[in-house]
């Protein structure tokens, strides 16, 4: 089996708040074969520049279109087809937006490879550890924290015994912050576990103040306070707090999970397949928590 053709699709709502929602566009990324199976992938980036990641032409030996990298390739070779595309575009995309790009080539790949065999996805990656999975409801804040307990309470009416709130107007000032997560909680009520999503908004001390004020109210981690590359911010923080610390979302590949991981002292290593170089690299970034006692909640 050889791979024919990659192709991106660029999906967009008619209208495009100005918030932070990722699901208003994505970037589709769409792989066939010779053998008529094709498979998909994603990814939550900067859609547009990703799609001139993958269908650029060929430049030089160290930035290279990412489509001319696979064609012609055995979609099975998923480790080899990594190292090729990173090997090819090292000089513009060592981070960021080129592994992004790869990420939905690499999806797209392993969807190949279940079709192919008739498996799901992870029994090919080795997993069946376990039958069920607790989801919980995320969700932006309200816009003030009554809009905020309003949204709590119809979770809970839903049934959720977990949800997550998060971003704009937390970050306004410190009575916000607090109102914000107090009538979060008073809405869902004592016994569902409440997951603050502070969206990049504090510097280290302010994160320590808001922590140790949401201890009272029992949250069960509190998710990117500060910038994703403040790893030293990140240590201050965990140390001074019991409240679990979650980040990664804004990370691509293992070494820079690496420096949150061994720098931050985070608690909760979220990992997101459409930016960490997709199946083939997420794997590794698990294993690397594990190896730390950490625990992984994929995001997306």
């Amino acid at each position: 089996m050889k791979i024919t053709g990659v192709e991106t699709i660029y999906l967009r709502q008619k209208q495009v708040k100005k918030q932070c929602d990722s699901g208003q566009d994505a970037l589709i990324v769409r792989v066939t074969t010779d053998a008529g199976i094709t498979g998909i992938g994603e990814v939550d980036s900067s859609p547009l520049a990703v799609k001139g990641v993958i269908e650029a032409p060929f430049s030089h030996t160290t930035t290279t279109g990412l489509r001319e990298v696979v064609l012609g390739e055995d979609p099975f070779e998923t480790e080899y087809l990594w190292h090729k595309m990173y090997r090819a575009n090292i000089y513009a995309g060592r981070r960021g937006i080129g592994i992004h790009a790869m990420s939905g080539i690499d999806m797209a790949l392993w969807d190949i490879k279940g079709k192919a065999l008739r498996l799901p996805i992870w029994k090919l990656l080795g997993g069946g550890f376990h039958q069920k999975l607790r989801c919980y409801a995320s969700s932006l804040f309200g816009a003030t924290p009554t809009k905020t307990f309003e949204l709590a309470r119809r979770f809970r009416d839903r049934g959720f015994e977990a949800v997550k709130f998060g971003w704009d107007p937390m970050g306004r000032d410190a009575k916000t912050d607090v109102d914000l997560v107090r009538r979060a909680r008073k809405g869902l009520g004592a016994d569902a576990d409440l997951l603050i999503d502070a969206g990049l908004v504090w510097d280290a001390k302010t994160a320590i103040q808001r922590a140790i004020a949401f201890e009272e109210f029992d949250i069960f981690w509190l998710e990117e306070p500060l910038r994703p590359d403040d790893y030293e911010g990140y240590r201050k923080l965990s140390e001074a707090t019991p409240v679990r610390i979650a980040a990664g979302e804004e990370e691509s590949n293992r070494l820079t999970y690496l420096e949150l991981m061994d720098r931050g002292k985070i608690d909760v290593v979220q990992i997101d397949l459409t930016r960490c170089g997709g199946f083939t690299e997420a794997m590794k970034i698990a294993s690397l928590a594990h190896d730390r006692g950490l625990v992984v909640a994929n995001h997306g």
